[in-house]
C-alpha cells in the first residue's frame, strides 16, 4: 500500500538524484469503476458541492447553451439580520432550500420563490469556527425509526434541526446538538447511519447519526504512538480540514484533504520531519475511522501550501477501461489523481530536489512535489520572476520593480530568509476552498484558480516587550514609523520588520537612516534629535529595565500581503483570475479562460484581465460552467466545451459561493449568495440570488 508521506529523515539530505518519481499504478493496480453514482443522482442537491462525490454537477438541462442568454433574476431573498460573508454552498429537498444567513441564522426558503418559511439561530460567537455551517451542510432523509434532519456544525456544536419546522431534533445529542471538540466549518457525509465530519482545528469524527453519540476520532497530527508521530518534535495545530470531505458510498471509504502545519512559514520548533498528515489527502474507513492510506503533496509545510479544497470522486479512462479514482485540486495549480482503494497515482508523480532553509533551526524536506501530468492549471508556478512584473502602465511596472528591489524570489520551493520579503506564488491558490467541479459523463474537470504574487517576512524576535505605559521612544515609533513598519514592529508587505532590530544594526547605523534615508525610506529631518535618541533607545530595546539582555530568541512570520502597482491592481501581467477545464484522462488542459474583469481597465482598452476569485464552479448536463466569486460582482455561464463566456448576470454583491441547481415543477433554477467576498476584502451583504429562464421554459 502506498505510503507517500514516510519520513524524510529516510533520505540522505545532500544524496540522491534530482528528482525522484513515485510510479504510477499498473493497469492491473487500478479500480475498476461500480458505475456509482448513477447519472439519476445528479438530479438533486441535498448535501453542500452536490452530494457525496463534492462534485457539483447536475444532470439537469433545462437551461442550456442555447437559451442560457434569457436568465433572469427568479427571486432575492434578503435575510436582514446583518452584512456580512456567507461562504456555504446551499442545498435544496424537496421544493425548499436550506442555507446560513449574513447575520448567522439557518433558514429554511421555498426554493421557487425566496419566500422564508423559517428561521434558526444555533449558539454562535465572533470566530470564524462559530459561523454556522460556513462551508457546507447536508440533509438526512432518515430511516424507519428516526426522522429526517438538517445536519451543520456551529462552533463546538453539531446540530440536527427538523427540515419542515427549524426545530432542533430532541433525541439527537444534548436536545438537538452534539459536541464537536475541535469545532466544524464544512459539511460533513453520511454513511449508512455515520456521520462523518472534519473538526475545523483538527480530527475527524464518526458520530451516530441518529443520537450524536461519537463512535470513533481519527488524529489529522499524528499523535505518540501511531503511524507518523515521528514526523513531529513538537505539535501546534494545523493539520485541519477547512475544504471538505467526499464519500465513496458502496466502498465505504471517506476522503479528507488537511491544511498546513502552524505556525504558517515558520517550522523550527516542529524539528525534521514531513508533518503528518498536514498537506494530505487521507482515506479513511468509514465504519471505523482507521486510515486506509494518505498522499502528502508538500513535506513539511513551511510556505502556507494547504489542500484547501474538498476532494472530488472521479471515474476516469485508463486503458480502455473506466477507473475510479479521487481527484484533488491544490493551491500549487496541482491536480492529484489518485486511485480510490490503493491511493496510488494515476500518473507518474516526480519529485524535485528543494533547496535548504538559511533560518537557524529550520529543517526543509529535500524533496517536495514537481509532477507533469496532470499539467498544471496555473502559469506561474511559485518562482517570482522579473519578467512577470506588470507593463500595464510605465508607471505600474517602474513602481512595483523597485517594490521588489532586494526581495528574494526566483528559486523554486524559495525557502524564507530572515529579516529580507519573499515574493512567491500560491499563498491563496491556484486552487482555493470551493474547489473544483466534475463532469462524469466527459472525464473534464473544472476549477477556478487566482494567479496572484505573495509577499512574506521572517523575523528573529528576542527583544524584551515594550514597557507598560508606552516610553517616549516608543511613543516617537508610533508617531514615525508605525504607519509604514507596523504597530508590532513586524513589517508590512515589502517594509521589513524592526523586530530584533539589535541584531542587525548599531545605533549609529540607524541614526544615519533616519537622517539620510535609505533605500525605499525617505530622509526624516522632522524628527527631533531628542526624539530620534528616543527613537533608537527603543528600536534597540535600550529603554527596558532588562538594559535590552538577550531573552530566548524566536522567529516569527511577519504576515502576508498581495503584491499590487501603485493603483491597486496585481503586481503581474495579467490574466490574475481564470477558469480551467482539464480532461482526467489524458492530463491535459482542454481550455483556460479570464475569469472576470475590471470593468474600468477593459473600457480603457485592456484585454480583459480576470480577477482573484473565490466563488468555484458547478457544471451542468446543459454545456454550461457556472461561476461567481469575482470582484466584480457577476454571476457567469461558460460553455463546458470551448470556455465561450455565454452569459454573464449581475449581483447586488460579489457572489461567494459556489452556485447551486435544481428544479421545481419543471423549472430550472441557479442560486448563489451574492454577499461580498471575505477575502477580496468588499462590502457586505445579505442576500441569496436565484435565476430562471424568462417566460416559458422550453
Amino acid at each position: 500500500m502506498l505510503q507517500f508521506g514516510a519520513p524524510a529523515t529516510a533520505l540522505p539530505r545532500d544524496a540522491g538524484p534530482e528528482f525522484k518519481v513515485i510510479p504510477a499504478a499498473r493497469s492491473d493496480e487500478l479500480t475498476e469503476s461500480n458505475g456509482w453514482p448513477a447519472q439519476a443522482e445528479y438530479r438533486t442537491w441535498s448535501r453542500s458541492h452536490g452530494g457525496p462525490t463534492s462534485n457539483r454537477y447536475s444532470a439537469l438541462s433545462q437551461i442550456n447553451r442555447t437559451n442560457v442568454s434569457r436568465l433572469r433574476v427568479a427571486w432575492t431573498y434578503r435575510s436582514g439580520d446583518g452584512l456580512g460573508n456567507v461562504q456555504c454552498n446551499p442545498i435544496v429537498v424537496d421544493g425548499t432550500m436550506y442555507a446560513p444567513t449574513s447575520g448567522k441564522h439557518m433558514v429554511a426558503l421555498d426554493a421557487a420563490t425566496g419566500k422564508e418559511l423559517w428561521r434558526f439561530r444555533p449558539e454562535s460567537g465572533d470566530a470564524l469556527q462559530d459561523i454556522p455551517a460556513r462551508r457546507g451542510l447536508l440533509h438526512w432523509r432518515g430511516d424507519a425509526s428516526h426522522p429526517a434532519r438538517i445536519i451543520f456544525a456551529a462552533g463546538k456544536w453539531v446540530y440536527a434541526l427538523d427540515p419542515g419546522t427549524g426545530r432542533p431534533i430532541a433525541s439527537f445529542g444534548d436536545n438537538g446538538r452534539t459536541e464537536i471538540p475541535t469545532f466544524g466549518t464544512v459539511g460533513g457525509v453520511v454513511w449508512r447511519r455515520t456521520l462523518i465530519l472534519p473538526g475545523y482545528l483538527g480530527d475527524v469524527y464518526g458520530y451516530d447519526i441518529a443520537s450524536g453519540e461519537l463512535r470513533w476520532r481519527f488524529h489529522t497530527i499524528a499523535q505518540p504512538g501511531e503511524f507518523g508521530a515521528d514526523t513531529w518534535a513538537e505539535r501546534d495545530g494545523g493539520a485541519n480540514c477547512w475544504g471538505g470531505v467526499a464519500l465513496d458510498e458502496p466502498r465505504g471509504i471517506a476522503y479528507v484533504s488537511t491544511g498546513s502545519p502552524k505556525p504558517n512559514f515558520v517550522g523550527g520548533q516542529r524539528g525534521p520531519g514531513d508533518n503528518l498528515f498536514a498537506n494530505c489527502v487521507i482515506a479513511l474507513d468509514a465504519a471505523t475511522g482507521k486510515r486506509r492510506w494518505h498522499f502528502q503533496e508538500v513535506r513539511h509545510d513551511i510556505w502556507n501550501y494547504d489542500i484547501p479544497a474538498p476532494p472530488n470522486l472521479v471515474t476516469v479512462m485508463r486503458d480502455g477501461r473506466r477507473v475510479d479514482a479521487v481527484a484533488q485540486v491544490t493551491k500549487l495549480g496541482h491536480t492529484l489523481l489518485l486511485d480510490r482503494v490503493s491511493g496510488k497515482p494515476l500518473f507518474p508523480f516526480r519529485l524535485r530536489r528543494a533547496p535548504k532553509s538559511t533560518i537557524p533551526g529550520e529543517w526543509t524536506a529535500p524533496y517536495q512535489p514537481d509532477p507533469e501530468l496532470p499539467e498544471r492549471f496555473v502559469d506561474h508556478f511559485m518562482v517570482f520572476r522579473p519578467e512577470d512584473i506588470t507593463d500595464r502602465t510605465p508607471e505600474a511596472r517602474d513602481y512595483v520593480t523597485k517594490l521588489i528591489a532586494g526581495a528574494n524570489h526566483g528559486t523554486w520551493f524559495a525557502p524564507m530568509k530572515l529579516n529580507q520579503p519573499t515574493v512567491t506564488y500560491g499563498d491563496n491558490g491556484g486552487a482555493n476552498w470551493p474547489g473544483a467541479s466534475f463532469d462524469p459523463t466527459t472525464g473534464r474537470l473544472y476549477v477556478t484558480a487566482n494567479e496572484l504574487p505573495w509577499i512574506m517576512s521572517i523575523l528573529r524576535d528576542d527583544d524584551p516587550p515594550p514597557l507598560v505605559p508606552a516610553t517616549a521612544g516608543e511613543q516617537a515609533y508610533k508617531q514615525y514609523c508605525a504607519a509604514c513598519h507596523g504597530a508590532t514592529r513586524r513589517g508590512m508587505g515589502m517594509v521589513p520588520g524592526l523586530l530584533g532590530l539589535r541584531q542587525r544594526l548599531d545605533g549609529n547605523a540607524i541614526a544615519e537612516m533616519i537622517k539620510r534615508g535609505r533605500g525605499a525610506m525617505p530622509p526624516m529631518p522632522q524628527v527631533p534629535e531628542a526624539e530620534a535618541r528616543q527613537l533608537i533607545d527603543f528600536l534597540l530595546a535600550r529603554d527596558r529595565p532588562s538594559g535590552g539582555r538577550p531573552v530566548k530568541a524566536t522567529y516569527i512570520h511577519a504576515g502576508f500581503q498581495r503584491l499590487k502597482d501603485h493603483e491597486g491592481y496585481t503586481g503581474i501581467k495579467p490574466p490574475w483570475g481564470t477558469l480551467n477545464c482539464l480532461d482526467l484522462n489524458t492530463g491535459r488542459l482542454v481550455w483556460k479562460v479570464p475569469l472576470g474583469e475590471y470593468p474600468e481597465l477593459t473600457k480603457a482598452g485592456l484585454a480583459k484581465t480576470g480577477t482573484e476569485n473565490y466563488g468555484g464552479a458547478t457544471t451542468t448536463a446543459g454545456g454550461l460552467v457556472f461561476c461567481g466569486g469575482t470582484r466584480d460582482a457577476k454571476i457567469r455561464a461558460f460553455d463546458s466545451d470551448t470556455g465561450a463566456e455565454l452569459w454573464a448576470g449581475d449581483l447586488p454583491h460579489d457572489g461567494s459561493t459556489p452556485p447551486t441547481t435544481y428544479e421545481i415543477n419543471g423549472r430550472q433554477y441557479v442560486v448563489i449568495a451574492a454577499m461580498g467576498v471575505r477575502m477580496l476584502e468588499g462590502p457586505a451583504g445579505d442576500a441569496w440570488v436565484a435565476f430562471a429562464l424568462d417566460g416559458k421554459p422550453e
